[in-house]
């Protein structure tokens, strides 16, 4: 009887810059929920008939989004803990810093909104120019993300496309409930 210990062949070394495309992945994936939380939090923020307080608004969007990557951050931790993949603590601490591209992606509508507090313009335009930025960068990231993939051209700006539709409908509930 054959020896399964013997038979099990090391895997091969992966290809020189297979690295590149997976922090990408991770990156596009973070910077593209970072880009929906926004649109859904200055959206829900912008309440019509109340006191416009673009400072406020802002900090709940950049507080939102520290949270958001803590949280996810700390559930990849959980995950690990209980397939028994390890537990160190540089890890932990790793796993919610990576979280970094999901703030970043807020900064735009963070920066929308403060321009309001020095009165460059009304927390009202703050808004639907986030909303919109949001909306491009969901495609240019979708897009990202499948050329990344390996897609081509005509591929890509579809994926585009379908991520751009979800700051679409963040655009449509917003007007809606206005």
């Amino acid at each position: 009887m054959p020896d399964r210990a013997r038979d099990v062949r090391p895997e091969p070394a992966a290809p020189k810059g297979a690295l590149r495309p997976r922090l990408a992945e991770r990156w596009l994936f973070r910077g593209i929920y970072g880009l929906v939380l926004a649109s859904a939090m200055v959206a829900a923020l912008d309440v019509p008939g109340e006191e416009a307080d673009p400072g406020q608004d802002a900090l709940w969007v950049l507080l939102t989004a520290l949270a958001s990557g803590a949280a996810h951050g700390y559930a990849h931790v959980i995950a690990r803990r209980a397939s028994g993949e390890g537990s160190a603590k540089p890890s932990r601490t790793r796993a919610v810093l990576a979280e970094w591209p999901l703030t970043a992606a807020v900064l735009p509508t963070v920066c929308l909104l403060l321009g309001a507090v020095a009165e460059w313009w009304t927390e009202e335009t703050a808004v639907e120019v986030a909303l919109l930025f949001n909306t491009v960068a969901l495609f240019v990231f979708g897009v990202s993300a499948a050329r990344t993939a390996g897609l081509g051209w005509p591929s890509s700006c579809r994926a585009g496309f379908m991520d751009m539709l979800i700051g679409l409908l963040v655009i449509a509930a917003d007007a809606l409930i206005e």
